[in-house]
């Protein structure tokens, strides 16, 4: 007689909790197997939500090393769904403990297999029939929808378990408390237009903190730190010409590039600019103005980004001049709010919810409807989609909406947002904005040694990062994928492959630059490639365009996302009351401050540290503590930069990436 241990971890989702009979028999491949025992233990209330429950059950049948187990409820009970976690067999005679990974709802009067570790290609399952069955009630509950015409496609109807957890809704009330505690402020602050910039802030308090660069954002200095180290550092590129439509010469440029001409600074690789020329007729909130500029930057030789010429709008003409750092200081103080007004604008439209949030919930849907929970692929994927469908809708019907949040505080409105973010979508390309270096290289800033623009430390920190997630990726592949056969006879990765680059109006994503060539996927390195754009964008991309919000906009005239009047159309010079008289007024401010404050906090765990853990598989696990010892190293790394530097930049610390974009 022999007798088994047997740990059960009741999930922690809504429901997951059961008053079913359950029932298991305990296998070892090849043909052993133990009577069905009834899994209850006597004046206990068994598989509570988010419970660990321990039984024992004895059996004539010695099985040393349980490998599969069969489980089967029934629907007794007022509440017989049921959602496992986990179940761990100890076979107490060999001492032999086997962990089963569930993760998924029991359906009733079924009986359900599970091998140890989960983990197969389908090719290699020993249930096909199971795994099939088991996709097909996952595809009717993930349908692609294109909600907005030209977006990236979404979820049709949010699934049950893509909810956020009781956890998480916890510190959403927290955060609508804080809301609510800034709209109070309007109370006590009053309403209206602000009189001074010292009557703005005056509005700070130990509740928001200061954001960065508050006391310098008048600042050359701060402005060209903003186009590198901030929240939308995708903009810049290395001039390798002046284009036509800026009106600038050598003589106004010569006094702010140390010396040297044009043609200098551009062979030097000292000249960068940036053309925002995709705002061009972009819809605007009535009253607003959002400029489509261009501008021009130079690396000082402190290595520092400072801007040297702004053209607010694309073509040359007598009322639309090239500021210059010369200009009455206001005037060009204010040129530079015009400039942030389009740049923000542009930041929330497509580097952050078009280039994060949508493009990644259609690869979530892709995932959840190709790859069986089994695949050792979709265990890799998996925490990194953690409640990017739950926030995607939250945030579409709370920010985008009309009447939201952002017709309130931007300047093109929740019209010209999606606008915006539909024309990012459409030239977006998994092997150039999603692949890190090659992103870089088109935009002429691929440097690991400093030798161009030394201060950009979001690049630096960025491309470690991706490093670390490829090689993390590259390991994880090989080690299911030794021969191209394998990914060729992969039914669910080339099924995968072709939802993603499928046209839309065929019922795909419509991705491209997917290297899935021939209509297939045929190596490691195409895998390789198209994993680590979904995790480095999932949590690295975002982290960057989302935490630095409430330092960027939280003090609206540092990086204004809408101010009144129309753009100078001379050079006049202009005083502090006529730069007052643009900002938004005291409501939207605070609106302002609040939504960037909540955005900008991590409730979340961090890259490396899943809530949910999928790998079980001990090869595997070997590769994922590697990962989380490479993100140490590298965080280690930015520590002891910034400890050297006045200015810091710290958001692309490892510790403070979460997974996925959940916020």
């Amino acid at each position: 007689m022999t007798t088994y241990e047997i740990k059960v971890k009741t999930g922690d989702r809504f429901g997951a909790g059961t008053d079913a009979n359950v029932e298991i028999v305990l296998l070892d491949g090849s043909g052993k197997q133990t009577k069905p025992a009834n899994l209850d233990n006597w004046f206990r209330n068994d598989f509570e939500r988010n419970q660990l429950d321990v039984f024992k059950i004895k059996d004539d049948t010695d099985i040393p090393e349980v490998t599969e187990i069969k489980l089967k409820r029934d629907q007794a009970g007022l509440f017989s769904d049921w959602f496992v976690d986990k179940i761990e067999v100890l076979n107490q005679k060999s001492g032999v403990t086997s962990v089963f990974p569930i993760l998924r709802w029991i359906r009733p009067d079924v009986d359900l297999y599970f091998g140890k570790y989960d983990t197969f290609l389908p090719q290699y399952d020993p249930r096909p029939e199971q795994r099939s069955a088991e996709l097909q009630e996952k595809q009717k509950l993930y349908e692609y929808e294109e909600k907005f015409s030209g977006l990236p496609v979404q979820v049709k109807t949010v699934p049950e378990d893509e909810n956020f957890s009781t956890d998480a809704k916890l510190d959403i009330a927290k955060r609508k408390y804080c809301l609510l505690a800034g709209k109070a402020l309007e109370l006590i602050f009053g309403s209206g237009s602000w009189k001074t910039l010292e009557n703005l802030k005056g509005v700070y308090s130990k509740m928001f903190g200061y954001p960065k660069g508050m006391n310098d954002w008048k600042s050359d200095e701060s402005f060209g730190w903003q186009r590198i180290n901030s929240v939308n550092p995708n903009l810049i590129c290395l001039c390798t010409e002046i284009p036509d439509k800026l009106g600038v010469t050598d003589e106004e440029l010569k006094p702010f590039l140390e010396g040297m001409t044009i043609s200098e600074a551009i062979s030097k690789k000292r000249l960068f600019i940036i053309d925002l020329e995709i705002l061009e007729g972009i819809t605007c909130v009535e009253g607003h103005v959002c400029p489509v500029p261009i501008a021009l930057f130079f690396e000082n030789s402190k290595g520092q980004l400072m801007p040297v010429a702004i053209q607010l709008f694309q073509q040359k003409a007598p009322d639309n001049p090239v500021f210059l750092p010369s200009d009455p200081p206001n005037t060009w103080l204010i040129a530079k709010m015009w400039y942030n007004v389009a740049d923000s604008n542009y930041h929330q439209a497509i580097t952050h919810l078009g280039y994060t949030h949508l493009l990644m919930e259609g690869i979530c849907v892709a995932a959840n409807r190709c790859l069986s929970p089994s695949h050792p692929m979709f265990k890799l994927l998996a925490p990194h989609f953690l409640y990017i469908i739950a926030i995607n809708d939250r945030a579409l019907n709370f920010l985008v909406s009309p009447g939201g949040w952002i017709d309130k505080t931007m300047a093109v409105g929740s019209t010209g947002v999606l606008e915006l973010a539909k024309e990012g979508a459409r030239t977006w390309r998994m092997g150039l904005e999603g692949s890190y270096p090659e992103f870089l290289k088109s935009r002429g800033l691929y440097c690991k040694d400093g030798s161009i623009l030394p201060t950009f430390y979001q690049r630096d920190d960025t491309l470690a990062l991706y490093e670390a997630i490829f090689g993390y990726v590259s390991k994880y592949v090989n080690l299911y994928y030794d021969t191209s056969d394998k990914i060729l006879n992969d039914v669910e990765i080339q099924t995968f492959g072709q939802e993603l680059t499928k046209s839309k109006s065929e019922g795909g994503c419509g991705f491209e630059g997917v290297p899935f060539e021939n209509g297939k996927f045929s190596s490691v390195d195409q895998l390789t490639a198209v994993f680590t754009s979904v995790i480095f964008s999932s949590s690295v991309v975002h982290a960057a365009a989302n935490f630095p919000q409430y330092d960027a906009y939280g003090f609206p005239p540092s990086y204004p996302t809408k101010i009144k009047g129309v753009p100078p159309k001379n050079k006049n010079s202009l005083d502090e009351e006529n730069l007052v008289q643009l900002l938004i007024d005291k409501s939207t401010t605070l609106d302002t401050m609040v939504i960037t404050r909540i955005l900008s906090e991590r409730s979340t765990n961090a890259l490396g540290d899943f809530e949910v853990n999928y790998t079980y598989d001990p090869a595997a696990v070997q590769i994922v503590e590697e990962f989380r010892k490479e993100l140490k190293d590298i965080s280690l790394k930015i520590h002891q930069r910034n400890e050297k530097l006045e200015r810091k930049y710290e958001y692309l610390l490892p510790e403070e990436i979460p997974n996925s974009i959940s916020i």
